[in-house]
């Protein structure tokens, strides 16, 4: 039995008026996209934008001089193997296939460029240079550089040069994760989009709220209270 039926109706009215604004966000009225896609969008695009460590990377690249590798590196299977060789082999370094696994030797440094400058390309949304150079599809490409180079970590950590696996980590974690997570995606910086920024956090609070306090007006019109 309701007990206060002007705070239960008015929780009543709080939570279809809750349940009518999500339905909104569900639709596809912000740019052909609902709401939450449209601000996943938006806070991916301004992630990308204060990610680009490419740079840095190419500079911690240039310190390790004209050092050269010879990695035996393993791959999940022998199809990726194969896809791999040619991404070495552009970088013009000799490469030696058996089954799943990679022989490669020369100049390190030439190595990681290579792999930095697709990584670039990638971030940067031009996958095209990847698929034409290589004949695959640019994903598959840049993820081989990545478990290629996750092995290269491991064997240069075996052999104690951890300078250069130092380095090798940095880049598939500043560069190659970056650049394929983010493919596809316009980067903006947040100082552009500030704005939108604070209307979606202070919205998702006022929203939140919104919730919380139409069920408890419900609760106390139908008369049950909290006690401390």
């Amino acid at each position: 039995m309701i007990k206060k039926k002007k705070k239960f109706y008015l929780g009543l009215v709080m939570l279809i008026g809750f349940f009518g604004v999500l339905a909104v966000m569900f639709t596809p009225l912000f740019d052909g996209h609902n709401f939450l896609e449209y601000m996943d969008r938006l806070f991916n695009s301004i992630a990308k934008g204060s990610a680009y460590y490419i740079p840095k990377v190419r500079e911690d690249i240039k310190q390790m001089g004209e050092s050269s590798v010879d990695l035996t590196l393993t791959m999940d299977s022998s199809v990726q193997a194969q896809q791999t060789a040619p991404l070495f082999m552009q970088a013009g370094m000799p490469v030696n296939v058996s089954d799943a696994k990679l022989r490669v030797n020369g100049s390190f440094g030439k190595m990681l460029t290579a792999c930095l400058e697709d990584a670039d390309a990638m971030y940067h949304n031009n996958g095209k240079v990847l698929a034409d150079k290589y004949g695959y599809n640019e994903r598959q490409a840049l993820y081989n550089w990545y478990k290629a180079f996750k092995s290269a970590e491991k064997a240069l950590h075996n052999e104690k040069k951890f300078k250069e696996a130092k380095v090798v980590g940095q880049l598939n974690q500043k560069a190659l994760e970056t650049a394929y997570n983010f493919y596809q995606i316009e980067p903006q910086k947040i100082m552009d989009r500030l704005g939108l920024v604070i209307f979606a956090l202070t919205f998702y609070v006022i929203y939140t709220l919104w919730y919380g306090f139409a069920i408890l007006f419900m609760f106390e019109g139908w008369g049950m209270q909290l006690e401390h």
